[in-house]
């Protein structure tokens, strides 16, 4: 009888061995599309501004598919832009921490449900402290949308109460596109307040801004501040879309799309190439603010899921415009 409960005790184990396997396998999977599993804003200001992107990556030939996200506390909002990812596709998994309903240190949970192609749960942790002392009015720099080569600037006020001697004693950046003159308005018993001017210089890189200034202060607890600064340098020429969907396609097929090409001053395209020799381009030959590209794909006999680059040069601004990702899958059916 002793033998017959230890024979069932060791099938028991190891099926709970191997459902215990399969679930890490499962979370695994789904772990590695994920740049990072955690973020701490560490102390933030009252009604700052405070999000971090997680960067999630489709890194298998299957769809991959999110079908809900949670949050365990109301204090960080999560957003996602879309639920499907194909093949090398990625999208941008956005976690607001709310600094105006919420004080002190939380804590939060997000869960990211997969359903396709099996199911898997990752949770994300994400932590912050929400300073009483330290209000940001507005909560960030918003430089808008800035035309490339052009100066911008916005201003921030910073009020404290708390301490007699507080103050702000530096401003770090973590790039070199950005001046900040800051001046004390106010300076009486327990409270401080600061103008901050914050100037994008012309100089600064097309394309999006997502940056943060730090402020130093004398604070022997928390002496760094984050401030987000935000924006869009608009480029001086521009391509869209930046990915190209040519669908399913039987072998031998033809597919045509357009890629428009947009400049504040009229230009000229100088090259348009891709490694594949399926893909034909009628290339302009004028000078235009705006040029419309047909491109001409036909699918060879090799059947799968593919992307290939298509890079479009400048004449005079080689280098400046991103490279347009084709995506396509050859089939029978």
């Amino acid at each position: 009888m002793s033998r017959i409960v230890s024979i069932v005790a060791l099938a028991l184990f190891g099926l709970f061995a191997l459902v215990g396997g399969q679930q890490a396998f499962a979370q695994e999977w789904a772990e590695k599309m994920f740049d990072s599993l955690e973020h701490d804003f560490e102390g933030l200001a009252r009604g700052a501004k405070a999000e971090h992107r997680f960067t999630i990556t489709n890194l298998y030939k299957e769809d991959v598919h999110i079908s809900s996200i949670r949050s365990s506390c109301g204090c960080t909002l999560p957003k996602l832009g879309k639920n499907t990812l194909k093949s090398r596709e990625s999208v941008e998994l956005v976690t607001e921490f709310d600094t105006i309903k919420f004080q002190g240190s939380h804590n939060a949970t997000v869960t990211v449900t997969f359903d396709r192609p099996t199911h898997a749960e990752v949770r994300l942790n994400v932590t912050g402290y929400v300073r009483r002392d330290v209000v940001f009015k507005p909560g960030q720099v918003q430089l808008g949308t800035v035309d490339a080569g052009k100066v911008a600037e916005k201003q921030v006020i910073v009020q404290y109460a708390g301490r007699s001697d507080w103050e702000i004693v530096d401003i770090e950046g973590s790039t070199s596109h950005f001046e900040v003159e800051m001046s004390e308005k106010q300076a009486s018993g327990t409270r401080a307040s600061y103008e901050l001017l914050v100037r994008l210089k012309d100089t600064a890189p097309e394309g999006h801004i997502d940056d943060r200034l730090v402020l130093i202060t004398n604070d022997p607890e928390r002496a760094r501040i984050p401030l987000a600064v935000r924006g869009f340098i608009r480029p001086s020429v521009s391509v869209s879309p930046a990915s190209l969907q040519l669908g399913v396609i039987k072998p031998g097929d033809q597919v045509t799309k357009q890629l428009v090409v947009r400049g504040n001053e009229p230009f000229k395209i100088a090259r348009i190439s891709c490694p594949d020799n399926c893909f034909r381009f009628d290339t302009p030959q004028e000078a235009k603010k705006l040029h419309r590209i047909p491109v001409t794909f036909t699918a060879g006999e090799k059947s799968g899921r593919f992307v290939e680059k298509i890079e479009i040069e400048v004449e005079g601004k080689p280098n400046t415009l991103p490279a347009v990702m084709a995506h396509f899958e050859v089939a029978d059916e």
